[in-house]
């Protein structure tokens, strides 16, 4: 068992992220500089790096499989829903036809079609989705397992400091299960907090305190200068306690002139912008390939509400075509780079919808089984794993839990699935508990 305990170190005086946010130097945050020690101590340490990225679609609020990658063509009406089944490149392979785009790259992408969990409250199922374990009620919404975002950034550190490792955008979910807990602040993701389709696209998070230009921290004497003035006023203030040589490379990270352009998309060919498309969606997916690119482990694009209890077809037709554009621009957009095999893409929400549609003509929450889509990371693409019952109610065939996604996901990456963490209580707990690999996209 491959036991690692959690020795970040606890600020207990630190300055929280709002405090920074409302400075405007969020980057000094003590999660940042404790991320950047420990890249610093698995640096001096020998531990090998790993190369690869994963990019992650969060449907919040649940995707219909009937409507996508599940489609029921024979089914009755209020089964099958408004649309029809298209051929993908792939022979046996079907997709909604509000998928075409998708269609045409069925080769690069794989479908597991039969995950399964038991819970059909948005809470409960994000936290099991995205942790692997069930946890919150509603009584208790506080996360109780660290997302597997933050397992990856914990575990692999970033593939090129001064870059997070986990980052999220626009920013994390609602419910805040995509944190670390108990893993420590320094591995919580980081928010891009903005629209990279809007206009005036910046990111909050790494805009230069007030007074202080790019020139004057060119050098490690003028950042730890410019920080220890900084420091000084803070402290007047009695917010900010026991800063050391960490927080100035966390500057650093602020002034970084690769940093910043990673997030500097008018520097993309326009063609390509076009082609993911002029939108949330689309836009997101392009920074997010750019991110991994210049050195994040895993970003998380928090794509809009497909919670459709009424009116599904008005909700799918906002967000079915830009989410099929994001998704088909990416894969190829990789491929064309070179990067495909080294980026594993996730579209995935906290459960599906119900196969028979409501009287509302919408679908309700179905956990049941359900479907999520993989492709690149070097896995095998055009394959359909499990197969749901006739109408969709239940897995007919090669049930996945969960647990099963996580660890598949880091048998991809190389995170070693025999990893334990101490939980809270100081007791070990296991990344994947009873969860295995889909070997079958291996």
């Amino acid at each position: 068992m491959l036991q690692l305990t959690n020795q970040t170190s606890r600020h207990n005086g630190g300055m929280s992220r709002r405090s920074l946010l409302q400075i405007g130097v969020p980057m000094l945050g003590l999660g940042l500089a404790d991320m950047l020690r420990l890249d610093v101590q698995a640096a001096e340490s020998g531990q090998p790096g790993r190369s690869k990225s994963i990019i992650v679609f969060w449907t919040d609020g649940g995707l219909s499989q009937q409507d996508t990658y599940d489609v029921k063509p024979e089914a009755p009406a209020e089964y099958r829903g408004m649309y029809s089944a298209i051929e993908t490149t792939v022979p046996g392979m079907v997709f909604s036809d509000h998928l075409p785009l998708q269609a045409k790259l069925a080769h690069r992408l794989s479908v597991i079609r039969s995950v399964h969990h038991e819970n059909g409250i948005h809470a409960p199922s994000s936290h099991w989705m995205q942790t692997g374990y069930f946890g919150p009620t509603l009584a208790r919404n506080a996360p109780q397992k660290p997302s597997f975002g933050s397992v990856i950034a914990r575990t692999l550190g970033s593939r090129q400091p001064p870059m997070p490792p986990y980052i999220t955008m626009p920013k994390s979910e609602a419910f805040g299960y995509q944190g670390a807990v108990y893993l420590g602040k320094a591995f919580n993701p980081f928010e891009v907090m903005a629209d990279p389709n809007a206009a005036d696209f910046k990111i909050p998070n790494l805009s230069l305190p007030q007074g202080l230009a790019l020139s004057s921290v060119d050098s490690r004497r003028s950042l730890l200068q410019q920080f220890d003035t900084l420091r000084r006023e803070i402290d007047q203030t009695g917010v900010m306690e026991g800063l050391d040589t960490f927080k100035a490379q966390a500057l650093t990270m602020v002034s970084d002139d690769k940093m910043r352009a990673a997030f500097d998309l008018n520097s993309e060919d326009t063609a390509l912008r076009d082609e993911y498309g002029r939108h949330r969606y689309g836009q997101s997916a392009l920074l997010a390939r750019r991110l991994v690119e210049s050195g994040a482990r895993c970003v998380n694009i928090n794509t809009g509400n497909w919670d459709h209890h009424n009116d599904i077809e008005k909700g799918l037709e906002d967000h079915l075509p830009p989410l099929d554009r994001a998704i088909a621009a990416l894969i190829q957009d990789l491929d064309t780079r070179g990067m495909l095999d080294d980026v594993l893409v996730y579209c995935v929400g906290e459960f599906g919808r119900t196969p028979r549609m409501n009287g509302h003509a919408g679908r309700d929450h179905w956990a049941d089984c359900f479907s999520v889509m993989l492709a690149g990371g070097g896995i095998h693409g055009g394959r359909v794993i499990g197969a749901s019952e006739k109408w969709g109610g239940g897995v007919q065939e090669r049930m996945v839990t969960p647990l099963d996604l996580l660890a598949t996901i880091y048998r991809v990456l190389g995170v070693p699935l025999e990893t334990h963490y101490d939980d809270a209580s100081g007791r070990p707990t296991s990344i994947i508990g009873g969860g295995k690999p889909v070997y079958e996209l291996l």
